[in-house]
């Protein structure tokens, strides 16, 4: 203290600096030129483990681990012989050692001065085990997956930059697995975590410690087997992981099924950096699952542009439904003795700014696996509802149909969408039918079956449509609520000249006659297709020969002479 100041208030400066040091939560310490502890007080005594008397006059080297020692000793030194310390007035992160040998991370802050007997130094020290542990935490939520614990995507890019930086080899294998939606939709989001959790535990226990498990997705995995250049290796492993799905999940009580699509890629032949080399097993993953899933696809440069062009065409499409460009279209379903119109088919079609009208084959395809086709699937179902409600308010007794999307058939809120359209537009549930393919319905039996069962019983038409191309049984005709059998257009087309197409349609004609089904013959051209239904006692028909797919505005004026009835005539095209 200042020699100036009265030796009254000197006394009162250390009375009152005593009592701030004996109150503090700061850990206070203070040592002399030999690096002898003179003072601590009791928050320190506290931190370290130690009581007042066990400290002071001690070497301070006692709460310093031993592999730290030499350089502090060294510093002090330094300090000694007159140097100016590194660190005085810097805070800095060290570890220090309480009295029962367990070291903790800390935070120094120290300052010299000059005493009687030479320099003193003293520090400031809080201890910092929670920021680290916070610390570590918010590391580990950088890297890990949370809820498998798993490397995250970021992670296993990190990994895989490492790898590009060393020189090294490597392969990568993406997963998406296959009928984790439906599992999420039928039992919860909580079971879907769970299996979600399982398959992190089975893939590392079936891989080993040589491969990196990642969890880069909703349901996407990746795996990183570094070294593994051989296309022969890397899929001897996809496989492994392909075989071991085949074993059902036991979670919380339910077996469940689940598969899995796989796409590989290989550094660096196909590609130079994480970013690059992710993607490029990306898209042989999308190959994958475009295939109908649970199979293997190695990465080719196909791909790329193939996957660029429909990603591109389904922005398009986006733009296109957003810009009005999107309309539906309207094919006659007539009765085949007078002609007159029993139905319409609600069939979609894209006004292209550039290449004129296009048909769904055109663009649908670049849809599949895609969130936009539940979009636009909506959008679809809405349009023909409202136009089913505008013509049942002119007093029209039509039906009109519309195809579903198979992610629609598998979507939740199906019933709910469906009954918002009939209420929206103040329809009758039996002037809509939902038309679905065999293939599609079959391909998710059970869920096909109560989700066609609610729509029923909601009075809306189930039809299956293109019937005998897929794999249909035909008991399947008797389990599902079906009102409506669509015979495909190929048997049609030959049922002059063929007889076994002639033999199949006059048997589904009859079956579907039998259960009480309304049975609709599709792509009728001629007029000897048209006899040869009508003398196998075909009740209704569709193709160009009574219309082809034309604007609602078309479909009104056909209707307009005709009011009351509902059943206008039409002279084909």
């Amino acid at each position: 203290m200042p020699n100036s100041f009265p030796s009254k208030t000197k006394r009162h400066l250390a009375f009152t600096v005593a009592q701030f040091a004996e109150a503090t939560n700061l850990s206070l310490v203070s040592i002399d030129s030999k690096g002898n502890i003179e003072f601590v007080n009791p928050s320190a005594c506290k931190l370290f483990g130690y009581t007042q008397s066990e400290m002071i006059g001690q070497p301070i080297t006692i709460i310093i681990p031993e592999r730290m020692r030499g350089a502090h000793m060294a510093g002090l030194q330094r300090v000694a012989e007159g140097q100016a310390p590194h660190l005085g007035g810097r805070p800095v992160e060290v570890y220090a050692l309480k009295k029962e040998g367990t070291e903790f991370p800390i935070e120094i802050t120290l300052s010299v001065w000059s005493g009687k007997q030479g320099f003193c130094a003293g520090a400031v020290i809080t201890d910092i085990s929670d920021r680290r542990e916070r610390e570590s935490k918010l590391l580990r939520l950088a890297s890990q997956d949370t809820l498998t614990g798993l490397s995250n995507r970021h992670r296993f890019s990190s990994l895989l930059s490492e790898g590009f930086e060393a020189g090294g080899t490597a392969s990568i294998i993406l997963l998406d697995l296959d009928g984790f939606k439906e599992v999420n939709d039928t039992h919860g989001h909580l079971v879907g975590d769970s299996l979600l959790q399982a398959v992190g535990v089975r893939l590392p226990y079936l891989l080993g410690r040589n491969a990196e498990v990642a969890r880069i997705g909703g349901d996407e995995f990746a795996v990183l087997l570094q070294g593994v250049n051989d296309p022969l290796e890397a899929h001897a492993q996809a496989q492994a992981i392909l075989e071991a799905f085949r074993k059902p999940f036991d979670v919380g009580g339910h077996v469940l099924e689940l598969g899995t699509s796989i796409g590989i890629a290989f550094a660096s032949t196909h590609g130079n950096d994480a970013e690059e080399l992710i993607a490029s097993a990306d898209f042989a993953l999308y190959r994958a699952k475009a295939e109908g899933g649970n199979v293997i696809r190695i990465y080719d440069t196909t791909m790329r542009s193939e996957t660029a062009a429909r990603r591109e065409l389904r922005d398009e499409l986006l733009r296109a439904l957003r810009g009005g460009e999107l309309e539906l279209f309207y094919q006659p379903q007539v009765d085949l003795l007078d002609r007159r119109i029993v139905g319409l088919e609600a069939l979609l079609r894209w006004n292209h700014p550039q290449r004129g009208l296009l048909a769904p084959g055109a663009f649908l395809p670049a849809l599949d696996q895609s969130a936009l086709a539940l979009e636009i699937g909506w959008w679809t179902l809405d349009q023909a509802a409202a136009r089913a409600g505008a013509l049942q308010a002119d007093g029209h007794d039509i039906k009109v149909s519309v195809n579903l999307f198979p992610s629609q058939l598998r979507a939740p809120n199906l019933i709910h969408k469906v009954a918002n359209a009939l209420q929206r537009h103040s329809l009758r549930p039996d002037r809509l039918e939902l038309e679905v393919t065999e293939t599609i319905a079959l391909a998710n039996d059970d869920q096909s079956f109560e989700a066609m069962t609610a729509l029923r019983d909601l009075g809306v038409g189930i039809a299956f449509d293109d019937f005998g191309t897929g794999y249909a049984s035909l008991s399947s005709l008797q389990r599902y609520p079906l009102t409506t059998l669509k015979i495909d257009r190929g048997f049609v087309q030959h049922i002059n000249d063929k007889s076994s197409d002639l033999a199949i349609t006059r048997a589904l004609i009859g079956l579907s006659r039998e259960m009480g089904l309304k049975t609709i013959a599709e792509g009728i051209e001629t007029e000897e297709q048209e006899r040869a239904l009508i003398d196998l006692r075909c009740p209704f028909g569709q193709g160009y020969r009574y219309g082809k797919p034309v604007p609602f505005r078309t479909i009104v004026d056909l209707l307009a002479p005709e009011t009351g009835s509902g059943r206008s005539c039409i002279v084909a095209s």
